[in-house]
This record gives structure tokens, sequence and C-alpha cells, in this order.
């Protein structure tokens, strides 16, 4: 289920020629964590093995891709290079560091495999509103919302096969980042788990997702956005199953596109039209005008980052939502809004609060490091609701949002309070299940 890849056989089948398939392992990624590497890297394990099934070459490259790979592409003489699509800063950097150092008779090609509408295609600027960009969306799914094409045995043996079996284990040597971050118990890594988990959701949530999915605690969500993120399970083969219940489930099928296609695709449009994505600099001019207007307004509170970070404050909604991510890797959508904008009201400024929000979504949220983390709002649907990430820029920048009635420290930012959440689910339960343990 993966574009990037059909394109690429395509090629290989139409010019008789061999396929290889490389993966370039940085020693760190952002905040990354080694929770975040051996999910990544366990998953890859499924796709060395579905390779070797296919008659094609899987690689695992230690270092940059700029390093490594147009080396790799002279001594195996490959005839053509075909790479996935993100549209942050850090992936695209690699996209054109790999482009000016290979030779030039090598035709470089980039797929977006992620998304259902390419991004470039969705829209050809920077989008204000989901309003703005779903007509836009919607208007194209007809072309790319179609099923897959299978991927074939591959039938042209390279003359120089991949080094088997890979040395798994020893990759972790070659890494610099922080192991104290656990793996996760709920989540098992790869395809077939993944799959797993949608046909659960499709079974058990979907029913219950248009009217429970704002509930922290009840079992409606997808959970699925750790496989997306880590593109273990295709967004786009989410979609096509779950739209075959529509017609029992109308309500929630709908409002699943909504937020896996429409909301994820507008935070994707946000993050490949504007550089400053992941800063305040990056919010529109009313937000940035508020936020500075209040910017030495009297914070009821002020905390550190190792005070966020332990879940320490004077709230134990924040402390139990905080601690959910830290232990299980993800945190309920609703939450991940109420969690942001408290960081924007217990911090020195909107840049510090950014700061913070982000570090803390990059470090434990299995799916962080993210155009949904920096930018998207009420994620999770599955995809992108409660499952993880951190609307950052929604909640403390009011990115696809509107100003409303102003206020200390937010300003025209939407505010969210304790009270508010109490009217919406049974906080007491959600304190009790994530109490600090010690």
């Amino acid at each position: 289920d993966n574009w990037a890849f059909l394109y690429a056989q395509r090629l290989a089948l139409k010019q008789e020629l061999p396929l290889h398939v490389c993966f370039c392992l940085v020693p760190k990624f952002l905040e990354a964590t080694i929770r975040h590497y051996r999910f990544m890297l366990r998953g890859l394990q499924e796709v060395a093995e579905e390779c070797a099934e296919l008659n094609i070459s899987f690689h695992l490259l230690l270092g940059y891709a700029k390093d490594v790979l147009p080396t790799f592409v002279v001594e195996h003489g490959v005839g053509g290079l075909v790479t996935d699509f993100s549209p942050l800063r850090l992936p695209r950097q690699w996209v054109e560091d790999v482009r000016e150092r290979l030779p030039e008779d090598v035709p470089f090609a980039q797929v977006d495999a992620h998304n259902i509408v390419p991004c470039w295609v969705a829209s050809p600027k920077q989008e204000y509103s989901a309003r703005t960009i779903r007509g836009k969306i919607h208007a194209q799914l007809p072309e790319f919302l179609t099923e897959f094409p299978p991927v074939v045995r591959h039938p042209h043996s390279s003359s120089c096969p991949a080094t088997l079996p890979i040395a798994w284990e020893a990759c972790y040597s070659s890494l610099q980042v922080d192991h104290t971050v656990k793996e996760v118990e709920w989540a098992t890594p790869g395809t077939a788990a993944g799959l797993a988990v949608l046909k659960s959701f499709i079974a058990e949530r979907l029913k219950s997702f248009s009217t429970h999915r704002n509930d922290p605690n009840k079992a409606a969500l997808s959970n699925l956005s750790p496989w997306l993120h880590f593109g273990q399970v295709s967004t786009q083969r989410a979609i096509l199953e779950v739209q075959k219940h529509r017609r029992t489930y109308k309500d929630s099928v709908d409002a699943f596109v909504e937020e896996a296609v429409v909301r994820r695709e507008l935070a994707e449009n946000f993050c490949y039209y504007n550089e400053n994505y992941d800063s305040v600099q990056g919010a529109y001019d009313w937000a940035q005008t508020t936020l500075k207007l209040h910017a030495k307004d009297k914070r009821p509170y002020l905390y550190s980052l190792q005070e966020l970070e332990q879940g320490t404050t004077h709230d134990p909604l924040w402390n139990a939502a905080q601690l959910q991510m830290v232990r299980e890797g993800k945190m309920h959508g609703f939450l991940r809004m109420y969690w942001a904008k408290k960081i924007l009201e217990w911090t020195r400024s909107p840049e510090e609060a950014l700061q913070f929000a982000i570090y803390l979504n990059d470090r434990y949220e299995l799916d962080g490091r993210d155009p949904n983390g920096y930018v998207g709002k009420l994620q999770d649907v599955g995809a992108w609701r409660g499952g993880g990430l951190s609307c950052c820029l929604w909640s403390i920048c009011g990115i696809h949002d509107q100003g409303w009635a102003e206020r200390a420290v937010f300003g025209k930012i939407r505010y969210m309070n304790y009270t508010g959440c109490k009217r919406k689910f049974d906080v007491d339960q959600f304190e009790r299940r994530y109490a600090p343990t010690h």
C-alpha cells in the first residue's frame, strides 16, 4: 500500500531491471528516543521479510542519506531513484542533499505516498482553515482514493543482492538517542499488527466514533496513529476499509474521513507552505498580535520544563494527561488541546510554551515529529485524534482557528479550562486511571 514503492516497481518492470529498497537509518531525528526507533526498526524487519519473499533486495544503510545513498547508487549501478515525501524541514533537506550528490544521469522522483491527495496537488498555497481546503480535497478524492494495484514478485533478480541476515541489534549501537524513554506495551510494531488494530476499530469502536470520540474515558478511537505515522499502515488503506461501513455508520465514517483526510492533509499543507510551521512566527497576524499584547500578562502559575515533564502541576487532570503520554506514548485528542493550552497559560511566553509543548510531544508521543503534532486540531480519529499528536500551533497560536473573546494571557486565542472539561466527561475517572504512582 505504498505509491512510491509501486511506482518504483513499475519503472523497474518497464526497464526489466532489479528493484532495491533502501532505508537510511539516521543516528538521531529531532527528539526521537529509543521508544520511536524500536517501533520503527521492528516494523522494518517485517518490510525486509516481505521484500525477500518478493525477490526485492532490502538494504539497511547506516547514516544520513547524503553520505550513504549516492555511493550505493554508484556501486550498484542504480538506474533511477524514487523517494517518499514529508513536508517537514529536515526530511526535505535530506532529499535536496541527495539530489545534489546523485550522478547527473540518474533520474530522481518524489512521490507523496502518505497523503491521499498529494500535498502539492491538493492546493498550490497555504490554506487558511479546514473550510477552505475541504472542498478541494473532496473534489479530488475520486481520482486519488482508489484501490492499490498489487505489488508483484519481482521477476528480475539482482546480481548484488542484499546482505542477509541484517544485523538488527547491531543497528542500535549506531544510534545517538535517549534510551530512558521505554517502549510501550499496548502497541506492537509492524503492518500485521497495525492492520489488526484497524480491523478491531471497525468491528468494535467505529460505531461509537461519532458520538464518543471526545470522551477520554470511552474506547471510541482507532488508535492507529503510530502505525500511520511510521508508514506501517497506509491512511488510504484505513479510509478504504472504513468507508465500506458507511451505510451502517454514516456519521462515524464521515467524521473519520474529515479528520484522517481533511484535517490531516490540512496540517501537511501548513507545514509544506509555511517554513515557520514550528514557531510563533508561523501564526496568523491576528494571533501574533494578540499573543504579543498579552506576553507580559501575569501567569497564574509558572512551571519549569522538568515540572511539566514529571506531571507535578497543581492540576490533576493535566498531570494525568501528561502521565498517559509518558507511559503509553499517546494522549487522548480532546486532552491534547487542554494540555497544550495550559502550557501556554503556565509558561513565561508563547515562544517558551510552544518550545516545551513540541519537545514533550516529540519525546514521548509515538507519533510525534509529525505535521499533525505541530499543527493539527483534535487528532486521532484513529489517525489523528487521541492517538498522540500535539496540536501545538492550533492550541497555542490559533492556527486554523479564529479569534475569540479577549482574556488575560490568551488574548484572542481560544480558551479551555478544568470546569469546561468536567462538563464534557468524567474527569475524576480519568484522573484516577492515570494517577501518579509515587
